[in-house]
């Protein structure tokens, strides 16, 4: 079967979320999706720098993951360099440590996938994908490193512990500890350690809660490499610049989805009369006039930072401090709440487009395309580490499809294109049809 130049694709493959770009490549074989080779495994073809981090699928973000790491993303990647390979991972896995529910943990992650594409993160320029399903080797490596693993840095790791509301001194022999802990929770950072090892990554943008499981990535690299040869990468840390966002109705811990009271967080989708409502319920105090004192008005300087943030005249905590300070609370809080406003438009209506019913696919797509180039680094990564020194497995040849049956579509996933192959008989020499994944159009 001959396609020529500018030939339409079958109206049922046809999607509005993507821009076609046709043209025929001549009659050629077509290697299977994911096929894997050697030449294409030399360490040589490693970038300099390797930016990895994930978020987990908790719903949608809040103002707090978007300065904190959201927005900061968005900067590694546009401020990429060739040499420069950027990875972000939805780690769906991680939200299985505690308590889910399997239809909203699905509605989670495509929640977050739409989220990351709103504020400006771009399947193109990035590696964005699914960590569970899709990429297998992060489980396998976990496993790898878990024989190593000492459990006694473990049991001194403050998230767990956090995640159940313990003190930090709770000891793994207190009779309470045991009947609440799950291996799953306290093998979080095992876990972590092998999705940034997995991509050998140089550098992780990580907020200060994180800070201990990176080291602890670090010690496993570093006892691993001591065993068996030089391997991976010591990670280093790259610790976030924004200042923390704080819980509206308690400044004095930091906005989070766990808080009981949903008044306590701003999400990136609140309409702007939920967001107006939010700031004039947030908690503050009895004092007239606004100033920036964290210590002894944690709530007034809360809200100065988010001003801060999407301030357009870039003015500092300060400065914004000072020229509001004769302002009654009740007006400056209607004055932060117009700020927010107007500064996440942007991301919502984005956000409310990729989650319109007719885009759906395209997030579908971005997840295919980011499964491929993910799947082609762990892949690499585990043969060429694992299989040669460490790893008791045969070298599997050719990765696994991920297309469904019967669909039409291959993946060159190093060029980011979709190879459309209408007979896909093996053995047959085949037209090539590439269709760009490109960015949907704006809203």
């Amino acid at each position: 079967m001959h396609i020529g130049p500018g030939v339409q694709l079958p109206t049922r493959l046809r999607q509005r979320s993507l821009r076609y770009a046709i043209y025929s490549q001549g009659r050629r074989s077509i290697r299977p999706l994911g096929y894997y080779s050697p030449r294409h495994a030399s360490s040589s073809t490693y970038p300099k720098q390797i930016v990895f981090s994930g978020i987990q699928p908790t719903g949608i973000p809040h103002l707090g993951n978007y300065f904190g790491a959201l927005q900061q993303w968005v900067k590694i990647q546009n401020g990429a360099t060739s040499t420069t390979d950027v990875i972000f991972s939805i780690v769906d896995l991680h939200a299985m440590t505690l308590p889910y529910d399997s239809a909203q943990l699905r509605l989670w992650k495509q929640q977050t996938l739409a989220a990351l594409l709103a504020v400006g993160l771009n399947p193109q320029r990035s590696t964005i994908f699914f960590q569970s399903s899709q990429v297998p080797a992060h489980s396998e490596l976990m496993w790898v490193l878990s024989c190593t693993a000492p459990v006694g840095y473990l049991s001194r790791m403050t998230q767990w512990k956090s995640k159940l509301a313990m003190p930090d001194n709770v000891a793994l022999s207190d009779a309470d500890t045991k009947m609440k802990l799950k291996l799953g929770l306290f093998s979080y950072p095992v876990l972590q350690a092998a999705d940034i090892l997995l991509y050998r990554a140089t550098h992780v943008p990580v907020g200060q809660d994180q800070a201990q499981h990176l080291e602890f990535a670090r010690e496993i690299a570093k006892n691993f490499n001591k065993t068996h040869g030089h391997f991976f990468t010591e990670p280093q840390t790259v610790m976030s610049p924004a200042r923390r966002v704080m819980s509206l109705k308690d400044p004095r811990v930091k906005m989070s989805k766990s808080h009981e009271d949903p008044r306590s967080r701003i999400l990136l989708d609140d309409s702007p009369d939920d967001i107006r409502l939010k700031i004039k319920a947030a908690l503050t105090d009895s004092t007239n006039g606004v100033s920036y004192d964290p210590v002894e008005r944690p709530g007034v300087s809360n809200l100065l930072t988010l001003v801060a943030y999407l301030d357009e005249r870039q003015r500092s905590v300060e400065q914004i401090a000072s020229e509001c300070q004769a302002l009654s609370l009740r007006a400056f809080k209607e004055q932060v709440a117009e700020t927010i406003i107007k500064g996440i438009a942007g991301i919502k209506g984005k956000y409310d487009y990729f989650m319109d019913t007719p885009q759906r696919q395209y997030l579908q797509d971005v997840a295919v395309l980011g499964h491929g180039k993910a799947r082609l680094k762990a892949d690499e990564t585990m043969r060429q580490g694992f299989v040669a020194n460490v790893y008791p497995i045969d070298e599997v040849k050719a990765a696994t499809a991920v297309m469904p049956a019967g669909c039409p579509f291959l993946c060159d996933f190093k060029s980011s294109t979709l190879l459309f192959c209408p007979e896909k008989t093996e053995g047959q020499r085949k037209d090539q049809v590439h269709v760009n994944l490109l960015s949907p159009l704006e809203p």
